[in-house]
Formats: structure tokens, sequence, C-alpha cells
């Protein structure tokens, strides 16, 4: 497992906690502001940045779960339950954003030097060192039946709690985790589970969407049996870079960045409006 701290020692390290934004941001807005952040560490005007954010209720889609056949009827139901669906623009399948969901960024340059495999293990071992003084049994593998399941779920004694996605944009890396860190993990999956149940109505499909099993899957808090909240898990990372002698400092989006974001957010809204049409 590569080792995370290897590829933030060299220079000191832009900590952004949530936006920045006067506005009120959407899933939308998250995700153009790495795609400005990646392109900032590419061009080598920005070191290596580490993001936090959080997002209210909201169904983060992969582009196969915009084409699941009964699509309206998986979006509409997601919107009855007071969810909003949104496409993202790098890997994975659908997840649930809400207040008790931590979103982190790390943002790297030298996307032609760290592989797709590289990119999920310096994740992996972010977590793991900031989690330390909590666990040591968080384990890195597919847990079948949790929503949006890859390789390097992370899970404790195979209950998933976070998952991973990537995006490269030219030179720059940006790899994304959602932490499940507060509330209950099996009331998310059996949302999820039922998106996929409206939108597949037993019928069979060419993507072979995943088989949600709820029982599969946890917050933080539940598995730890103890209350964090994501308020505490963003304390951890500062905490961890100023114990471990870390060069960090807060920031915002430079402007040369929010141009950027703002060009990027507009990608977004095209993408989605081909994806869902009237549904975003």
């Amino acid at each position: 497992m590569l080792n995370w701290k290897n590829y933030f020692r060299q220079s000191s390290i832009r900590l952004i906690d949530g936006t920045g934004l006067s506005i009120n941001p959407s899933a939308m807005d998250e995700f153009a502001i790495d795609d400005a952040l990646a392109l900032s560490v590419s061009n080598q005007t920005s070191p290596p940045v580490i993001r936090l954010w959080t997002h209210n209720n909201t169904i983060v889609l992969g582009i196969p779960d915009s084409r699941i056949p009964y699509k309206n009827e998986a979006i509409t139901f997601l919107q009855q339950q007071g969810y909003r669906a949104v496409v993202r623009n790098s890997g994975g399948l659908a997840v649930v954003l809400d207040h008790g969901v931590l979103n982190v960024s790390l943002l790297l340059a030298d996307g032609e030097e760290i592989g797709i495999h590289e990119g999920y293990e310096i994740m992996v071992s972010f977590i793991k060192d900031i989690l330390q003084d909590e666990t040591n049994t968080i384990e890195a593998y597919e847990i079948v039946g949790s929503y949006c399941p890859g390789d390097y779920d992370l899970s404790i004694n195979g209950k998933k709690f976070a998952g991973i996605s990537q995006r490269r944009v030219r030179n720059g890396v940006a790899v994304q985790i959602y932490i499940a860190v507060e509330g209950d993990g099996q009331e998310r999956a059996k949302l999820i589970q039922e998106f996929y149940r409206k939108g597949l109505q037993a019928e069979t499909s060419k993507f072979d969407y995943p088989t949600v099993v709820p029982d599969t899957m946890r917050s933080l808090s539940q598995l730890l049996n103890k209350a964090i909240t994501v308020d505490e898990m963003k304390q951890k990372v500062t905490d961890y870079l100023t114990n471990y002698s870390f060069e960090w400092t807060s920031s915002t989006l430079t402007e040369e960045e929010r141009a950027t974001y703002h060009k990027r957010k507009q990608h977004m809204i095209d993408r989605n409006k081909k994806a869902l049409g009237d549904l975003v």
C-alpha cells in the first residue's frame, strides 16, 4: 500500500473546507470546483490540495444510472423522498450525500505517474492515518451488496462506510471519497435499493446494476459504536496535519480558479441536461 505522505511532503498543502462560494452550492458546484483545483495543481500554480465538503440530500448518479430503463420513475421517486439527482463527472454509480456524509478530495499533480490503483491507494492510506486513533481494522476491498461497489470500498468487519472515485483533468488527479460519518448507513442503502428497483422494474438490462443489500452498509459512528460528527472528522484532518508537522494553510479559490470553476460548472449543467432532461 502506498503512503499518502510521500505525495504531500514535498510542498505546503492547501486545505479548503467547503466551497468558498457565496452562493448556496449544489453537488454540480462541488465537482466543478474539484476540476478547477485539479487544473491549478496540474499547471503547478497550486500545491497539492485537501478539500472537505458536505452537501445536503443529493443522490449523485453515475452515467449508467442516468440510462436505467425506467429513469423517470426512479428519479421521481428520489425527488419525492426530498433528494435531488445529479450526474457526476467521475466514475462510479449512485451514492447518497447528506449532512452526515463527509466528502474529501485529494488533488495532486503528476497524473501520468500516478496510476489509477495508486490514486486509490493514496486515499486509503490517508483515511487509515486520519482514523488511526479510532480503529486499525479498516480494510479496502469490494463489498458485494453495497451501493457503488468497487475494489477500494472501505469497511470495518465487512460493513462498508466509504467509497472512492477518481477523475483526471489534464495532468491533475482528483481522488474523491465519501465517508458516511453520521446517521444510518442501512437507511441510505435502502434508498438506493429502491431507486434501482423502480428503475429496473425486474427487467434485464445490458448494464449490470448492483443488487443493493442494505445490511452491507453502515456509518462510521455505527461501526465504532461511538458518536462521531462530520465536524469532528474535519478536526481530525487538521489535527493530523498539525501533529505530524505538515506545512499547510487554510485556503479558498483564487480568482483564476473561480473563472475556471464557472466554465466547469456550465459543463456539469450541460452534462446533466443531456443525461436527465427535465428531471434536473
